[in-house]
């Protein structure tokens, strides 16, 4: 099985000193875009507000060659950064489902997740372990990202559907209470 095709879209919003993109790109894991013009025209965006995740049902679109791209931003300027991407691209949004960061920045928040951690979770949802603990290997968190997640990461690789995926999740995380009651 060859790698699944990572791209990051790269918008220089963060320090250089933490950018897990820019190391992702240096050791050759990922493709770094800073003109988003020259970025993927096909594949899933992981945006944290699309409301449906990445998972089982998306398997034959990567195994037919679409990329998973990631969005290197500031979490500040989220909102703002994926109406950028929006009005630029193609892509089709896609959500991770909740894990615990294990970054220095973000330590143990469910879902903030670096760049790293956001392409290593995509890819096990793929159930492409070997890539997703590969492209961690240049960084000193990649071990707690795998233990302190492990049995969600588990759980999620063997889902058969997004919407299993999507229940999954609620075993080991609360899940966000409504604000529309």
């Amino acid at each position: 099985m060859r790698n699944t095709p990572l791209h990051i879209i790269h918008l220089e919003q963060d320090d250089p000193k933490k950018c897990t993109a820019r190391k992702l790109e240096k050791f050759g894991h990922a493709t770094l875009h800073t003109n988003i013009r020259k970025s993927p025209k096909r594949g899933f965006l992981l945006d944290p507000k699309a409301g449906i995740l990445l998972g089982p049902d998306d398997r034959s679109a990567i195994e037919r060659g679409a990329s998973i791209v990631a969005l290197d931003c500031s979490w500040k300027q989220i909102d703002s950064s994926l109406k950028y991407i929006e009005q630029n691209t193609r892509l089709e949004g896609r959500t991770l489902p909740c894990v615990l960061a294990a970054n220095p920045v973000s330590w143990g928040k469910p879902g903030r997740l670096s760049t790293s951690e956001a392409l290593a979770l995509s890819l096990v949802l793929l159930d492409r372990w070997d890539q997703a603990r590969e492209i961690m290997k240049p960084f000193r968190f990649a071990e707690s990202f795998f233990e302190l997640n492990a049995e969600p990461l588990d759980a999620y690789s063997k889902a058969k559907s997004n919407s299993e995926l999507a229940e999954l999740q609620w075993e080991f995380f609360d899940r966000p209470v409504s604000s529309d009651l």
